[in-house]
Protein backbone atom coordinates (compact mmCIF):
# COMPACT_ATOMS: atom_id res chain seq x y z
CA UNK A 1 0.00 0.00 0.00
CA UNK A 2 1.37 3.50 -1.17
CA UNK A 3 0.48 6.06 0.73
CA UNK A 4 0.93 10.22 1.02
CA UNK A 5 1.30 12.59 3.72
CA UNK A 6 1.85 15.97 4.16
CA UNK A 7 5.34 16.67 5.39
CA UNK A 8 5.65 17.29 9.19
CA UNK A 9 7.74 19.21 12.13
CA UNK A 10 10.50 17.30 13.02
CA UNK A 11 10.62 15.55 9.34
CA UNK A 12 12.94 17.69 7.56
CA UNK A 13 15.99 15.79 8.68
CA UNK A 14 14.33 12.62 7.35
CA UNK A 15 13.82 14.16 4.26
CA UNK A 16 17.56 15.80 3.19
CA UNK A 17 19.02 12.00 4.08
CA UNK A 18 16.42 10.44 1.68
CA UNK A 19 17.11 13.34 -0.79
CA UNK A 20 20.88 12.66 -0.68
CA UNK A 21 20.67 9.65 -1.75
CA UNK A 22 17.74 9.83 -4.47
CA UNK A 23 18.38 8.98 -8.18
CA UNK A 24 16.90 12.47 -9.41
CA UNK A 25 17.21 14.85 -6.54
CA UNK A 26 19.31 17.64 -6.24
CA UNK A 27 20.11 20.20 -3.11
CA UNK A 28 17.06 22.20 -4.93
CA UNK A 29 14.90 19.35 -3.47
CA UNK A 30 16.34 19.77 0.33
CA UNK A 31 14.27 21.92 3.06
CA UNK A 32 17.82 23.00 4.15
CA UNK A 33 17.36 25.17 0.45
CA UNK A 34 13.66 25.33 1.05
CA UNK A 35 13.59 26.30 3.89
CA UNK A 36 15.17 29.97 2.77
CA UNK A 37 12.15 31.09 1.65
CA UNK A 38 10.89 31.18 5.14
CA UNK A 39 6.95 32.09 4.95
CA UNK A 40 6.61 33.65 1.27
CA UNK A 41 5.00 29.88 0.32
CA UNK A 42 2.53 27.56 1.94
CA UNK A 43 4.17 24.44 1.86
CA UNK A 44 2.38 21.45 1.05
CA UNK A 45 5.03 18.74 0.73
CA UNK A 46 4.36 15.22 0.51
CA UNK A 47 6.22 12.27 2.01
CA UNK A 48 5.40 9.06 -0.32
CA UNK A 49 5.39 5.50 2.32
CA UNK A 50 4.79 1.95 1.11
CA UNK A 51 4.32 0.12 4.05
CA UNK A 52 5.66 2.34 6.27
CA UNK A 53 8.76 2.40 4.68
CA UNK A 54 9.55 6.21 2.83
CA UNK A 55 9.89 5.62 -0.54
CA UNK A 56 9.45 9.58 -2.57
CA UNK A 57 9.21 12.50 -1.84
CA UNK A 58 7.77 15.61 -3.65
CA UNK A 59 8.20 19.08 -3.03
CA UNK A 60 5.03 20.87 -2.95
CA UNK A 61 3.97 24.80 -2.03
CA UNK A 62 0.16 26.69 -2.60
CA UNK A 63 0.50 28.54 -5.88
CA UNK A 64 0.63 32.49 -4.51
CA UNK A 65 -2.10 33.19 -7.35
CA UNK A 66 -4.50 30.45 -6.47
CA UNK A 67 -5.34 29.25 -3.38
CA UNK A 68 -6.53 25.76 -5.06
CA UNK A 69 -3.19 25.32 -6.62
CA UNK A 70 -0.42 23.69 -5.69
CA UNK A 71 2.62 23.59 -6.96
CA UNK A 72 6.10 21.50 -7.43
CA UNK A 73 7.98 24.01 -6.59
CA UNK A 74 7.12 27.33 -6.92
CA UNK A 75 10.38 28.55 -5.65
CA UNK A 76 12.90 26.02 -7.71
CA UNK A 77 13.41 25.68 -10.88
CA UNK A 78 12.11 22.37 -10.68
CA UNK A 79 9.94 20.14 -8.53
CA UNK A 80 9.22 16.34 -9.00
CA UNK A 81 8.62 13.09 -7.35
CA UNK A 82 12.16 12.54 -6.10
CA UNK A 83 12.91 8.51 -5.32
CA UNK A 84 16.23 6.20 -4.42
CA UNK A 85 14.68 3.49 -7.12
CA UNK A 86 11.88 1.81 -5.52
CA UNK A 87 9.34 4.18 -7.34
CA UNK A 88 9.39 2.85 -10.97
CA UNK A 89 6.64 1.60 -13.64
CA UNK A 90 3.33 1.06 -11.82
CA UNK A 91 4.53 2.21 -8.96
CA UNK A 92 5.01 5.79 -10.10
CA UNK A 93 1.95 5.99 -11.12
CA UNK A 94 0.50 4.51 -7.92
CA UNK A 95 2.88 6.86 -5.88
CA UNK A 96 1.31 10.17 -8.08
CA UNK A 97 -2.19 8.54 -7.68
CA UNK A 98 -1.87 9.16 -3.36
CA UNK A 99 -0.31 11.90 -3.74
CA UNK A 100 -3.40 13.85 -6.00
CA UNK A 101 -5.62 12.08 -3.15
CA UNK A 102 -3.77 13.71 -0.46
CA UNK A 103 -3.96 17.31 -2.35
CA UNK A 104 -7.58 16.45 -3.50
CA UNK A 105 -8.65 16.07 0.45
CA UNK A 106 -7.09 19.02 1.29
CA UNK A 107 -9.42 20.71 -1.09
CA UNK A 108 -6.88 21.82 -3.98
CA UNK A 109 -7.88 21.18 -7.68
CA UNK A 110 -4.88 20.91 -10.07
CA UNK A 111 -1.01 20.48 -8.92
CA UNK A 112 1.28 21.91 -11.20
CA UNK A 113 4.35 19.39 -11.98
CA UNK A 114 8.01 20.69 -13.08
CA UNK A 115 9.77 17.32 -13.52
CA UNK A 116 13.22 17.04 -12.62
CA UNK A 117 15.19 17.69 -16.41
CA UNK A 118 16.74 14.42 -17.29
CA UNK A 119 20.19 15.75 -17.04
CA UNK A 120 19.82 16.13 -13.61
CA UNK A 121 19.59 12.44 -13.16
CA UNK A 122 22.29 10.11 -11.59
CA UNK A 123 20.35 7.04 -14.08
CA UNK A 124 17.49 7.05 -16.39
CA UNK A 125 14.48 8.02 -14.05
CA UNK A 126 11.92 9.71 -16.39
CA UNK A 127 9.05 6.95 -15.05
CA UNK A 128 7.20 10.10 -13.73
CA UNK A 129 6.48 11.71 -17.21
CA UNK A 130 4.81 8.27 -18.32
CA UNK A 131 2.73 8.51 -14.97
CA UNK A 132 2.22 11.88 -15.92
CA UNK A 133 0.69 10.75 -19.20
CA UNK A 134 -1.39 7.58 -17.53
CA UNK A 135 -2.84 10.22 -14.98
CA UNK A 136 -4.25 12.53 -18.24
CA UNK A 137 -1.60 15.38 -17.22
CA UNK A 138 -1.24 18.32 -19.97
CA UNK A 139 1.85 20.03 -20.46
CA UNK A 140 1.46 23.66 -19.98
CA UNK A 141 4.50 25.25 -20.73
CA UNK A 142 7.75 24.01 -22.14
CA UNK A 143 11.33 26.13 -21.88
CA UNK A 144 14.42 24.99 -23.65
CA UNK A 145 18.02 25.42 -22.42
CA UNK A 146 21.12 24.72 -23.58
CA UNK A 147 23.76 22.58 -22.06
CA UNK A 148 26.74 20.84 -22.94
CA UNK A 149 27.26 16.88 -23.05
CA UNK A 150 30.94 17.26 -21.25
CA UNK A 151 31.86 13.71 -22.13
CA UNK A 152 30.72 14.56 -25.86
CA UNK A 153 31.39 18.29 -26.41
CA UNK A 154 30.53 20.07 -29.62
CA UNK A 155 33.56 22.45 -30.65
CA UNK A 156 32.63 25.86 -29.99
CA UNK A 157 32.39 28.60 -32.87
CA UNK A 158 34.60 30.27 -34.40
CA UNK A 159 32.90 33.50 -33.01
CA UNK A 160 33.25 31.97 -29.69
CA UNK A 161 36.97 31.16 -30.28
CA UNK A 162 37.64 34.70 -31.31
CA UNK A 163 35.74 35.87 -28.60
CA UNK A 164 37.85 33.93 -25.71
CA UNK A 165 41.24 35.36 -27.48
CA UNK A 166 39.70 38.20 -26.79
CA UNK A 167 38.78 38.75 -23.45
CA UNK A 168 42.24 36.86 -22.39
CA UNK A 169 43.70 39.75 -23.12
CA UNK A 170 41.48 41.88 -21.00
CA UNK A 171 40.26 39.90 -18.09
CA UNK A 172 41.36 38.17 -15.23
CA UNK A 173 39.39 35.79 -13.56
CA UNK A 174 38.26 35.40 -9.85
CA UNK A 175 36.17 33.46 -7.83
CA UNK A 176 34.41 33.37 -4.72
CA UNK A 177 31.36 34.08 -2.61
CA UNK A 178 33.05 37.24 -1.71
CA UNK A 179 32.56 38.64 -5.43
CA UNK A 180 28.74 38.19 -5.50
CA UNK A 181 28.05 41.55 -4.21
CA UNK A 182 29.98 43.57 -6.97
CA UNK A 183 28.47 40.57 -9.28
CA UNK A 184 24.81 41.15 -7.96
CA UNK A 185 25.64 45.26 -9.09
CA UNK A 186 26.06 44.30 -12.38
CA UNK A 187 22.94 41.66 -12.59
CA UNK A 188 20.92 44.26 -11.17
CA UNK A 189 21.76 46.91 -13.74
CA UNK A 190 21.47 44.75 -16.25
CA UNK A 191 18.04 43.17 -15.95
CA UNK A 192 16.52 46.98 -15.39
CA UNK A 193 17.93 48.46 -17.88
CA UNK A 194 17.12 45.17 -21.02
CA UNK A 195 14.08 44.35 -18.94
CA UNK A 196 13.09 46.49 -15.92
CA UNK A 197 12.94 43.79 -13.80
CA UNK A 198 14.79 42.24 -10.72
CA UNK A 199 16.86 39.18 -10.11
CA UNK A 200 14.34 36.34 -8.82
CA UNK A 201 16.81 36.18 -5.75
CA UNK A 202 17.58 39.09 -3.40
CA UNK A 203 21.43 39.45 -2.50
CA UNK A 204 20.85 38.78 0.45
CA UNK A 205 19.10 35.65 -0.36
CA UNK A 206 21.88 34.59 -2.38
CA UNK A 207 24.33 35.24 0.44
CA UNK A 208 22.33 33.33 2.88
CA UNK A 209 22.25 30.42 -0.26
CA UNK A 210 25.96 30.53 -0.47
CA UNK A 211 26.41 29.79 3.16
CA UNK A 212 23.98 27.25 3.30
CA UNK A 213 25.42 25.49 0.49
CA UNK A 214 29.10 26.35 0.19
CA UNK A 215 29.69 23.20 -1.69
CA UNK A 216 27.05 23.34 -3.97
CA UNK A 217 27.09 26.99 -4.67
CA UNK A 218 29.84 29.00 -6.46
CA UNK A 219 30.52 32.47 -8.03
CA UNK A 220 32.86 33.23 -10.76
CA UNK A 221 33.89 36.77 -12.25
CA UNK A 222 35.89 38.34 -14.68
CA UNK A 223 37.18 41.91 -13.74
CA UNK A 224 38.81 44.43 -15.85
CA UNK A 225 41.37 47.20 -14.02
CA UNK A 226 40.23 45.72 -10.75
CA UNK A 227 36.46 46.09 -11.02
CA UNK A 228 34.14 43.18 -11.55
CA UNK A 229 32.55 43.45 -14.59
CA UNK A 230 31.17 39.76 -15.71
CA UNK A 231 30.65 36.68 -13.73
CA UNK A 232 28.14 33.48 -13.55
CA UNK A 233 26.79 32.05 -10.48
CA UNK A 234 26.84 28.40 -10.85
CA UNK A 235 24.56 25.48 -9.13
CA UNK A 236 26.83 22.87 -8.54
CA UNK A 237 23.69 19.62 -8.72
CA UNK A 238 24.90 16.18 -8.98
CA UNK A 239 26.08 15.64 -12.69
CA UNK A 240 25.21 19.14 -14.12
CA UNK A 241 26.89 22.71 -13.46
CA UNK A 242 24.02 25.42 -13.89
CA UNK A 243 24.52 28.60 -14.65
CA UNK A 244 21.88 29.92 -12.35
CA UNK A 245 22.56 33.69 -12.73
CA UNK A 246 25.02 35.16 -15.69
CA UNK A 247 25.83 39.07 -16.11
CA UNK A 248 28.06 41.17 -17.94
CA UNK A 249 28.22 44.80 -18.12
CA UNK A 250 29.04 47.09 -21.03
CA UNK A 251 32.73 47.03 -20.85
CA UNK A 252 32.36 43.50 -20.36
CA UNK A 253 30.68 42.79 -23.55
CA UNK A 254 33.12 45.32 -25.57
CA UNK A 255 35.81 42.84 -24.88
CA UNK A 256 34.32 39.05 -25.02
CA UNK A 257 34.88 38.86 -20.90
CA UNK A 258 31.65 36.47 -20.78
CA UNK A 259 33.71 34.20 -23.06
CA UNK A 260 36.56 33.31 -21.03
CA UNK A 261 33.92 32.88 -17.62
CA UNK A 262 32.63 30.58 -19.25
CA UNK A 263 35.51 28.69 -20.71
CA UNK A 264 37.03 28.76 -17.49
CA UNK A 265 33.99 27.42 -15.71
CA UNK A 266 33.21 24.46 -18.51
CA UNK A 267 36.86 23.40 -18.03
CA UNK A 268 36.41 23.71 -14.31
CA UNK A 269 33.11 21.11 -14.54
CA UNK A 270 34.60 18.35 -16.45
CA UNK A 271 37.94 18.20 -13.87
CA UNK A 272 35.20 17.97 -11.19
CA UNK A 273 33.98 15.10 -13.03
CA UNK A 274 30.30 16.82 -14.07
CA UNK A 275 28.64 15.39 -16.93
CA UNK A 276 26.78 18.28 -18.09
CA UNK A 277 26.97 22.09 -18.38
CA UNK A 278 23.72 24.14 -18.17
CA UNK A 279 23.46 27.60 -19.60
CA UNK A 280 19.90 27.74 -18.44
CA UNK A 281 16.71 28.32 -20.25
CA UNK A 282 16.33 31.42 -22.73
CA UNK A 283 12.88 31.88 -22.76
CA UNK A 284 10.16 34.40 -22.07
CA UNK A 285 6.48 35.03 -21.58
CA UNK A 286 5.40 31.36 -20.05
CA UNK A 287 8.00 29.72 -22.16
CA UNK A 288 6.22 30.85 -25.51
CA UNK A 289 9.13 32.98 -26.77
CA UNK A 290 12.96 32.44 -27.39
CA UNK A 291 15.09 34.68 -27.21
CA UNK A 292 17.02 33.21 -30.42
CA UNK A 293 20.16 35.49 -29.97
CA UNK A 294 20.81 34.52 -26.15
CA UNK A 295 20.20 30.85 -27.27
CA UNK A 296 22.30 30.62 -30.19
CA UNK A 297 25.08 32.75 -27.65
CA UNK A 298 24.64 29.51 -25.33
CA UNK A 299 25.16 26.79 -28.05
CA UNK A 300 27.99 28.28 -29.46
CA UNK A 301 29.91 26.90 -26.56
CA UNK A 302 29.27 23.21 -28.07
CA UNK A 303 26.37 22.29 -26.20
CA UNK A 304 22.05 21.36 -27.36
CA UNK A 305 19.10 21.53 -26.12
CA UNK A 306 17.12 20.35 -22.67
CA UNK A 307 13.60 20.75 -22.28
CA UNK A 308 12.35 21.62 -18.88
CA UNK A 309 8.62 20.84 -18.87
CA UNK A 310 5.77 21.92 -16.62
CA UNK A 311 2.51 19.96 -16.68
CA UNK A 312 -0.82 20.27 -14.82
CA UNK A 313 -2.59 17.43 -13.31
CA UNK A 314 -6.43 18.07 -12.44
CA UNK A 315 -7.09 16.56 -9.05
CA UNK A 316 -11.09 16.37 -9.48
CA UNK A 317 -12.34 14.11 -12.04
Amino acid sequence: MIEAAFLTDGQSAEWDHFCKGGLNGTFLHSRRFLSYHGTRFVDRSLMVREDGQLVAVLPLAQSSGDATVVVSHPGATYGGLVHQGKVRGMRTIEALEACASALHAAGYMRMQYKPVPHIYHQVPAQDDLYALFRLGARRFRCDLSSSIDLTNRGAPSERRRRGLKKALRSVELQDGAEQLPALWAVLQDNLARKHDAQPVHSLQEMLELCQRFPQEIAVRVACIAGRVEAGVVLFRCGPVWHAQYIAASQAAYDVSALDAVFDGAITEAKGAGARYFDFGTSNEEGGQVLNDGLYRFKTEFGGGGVAYEQYEIELVR
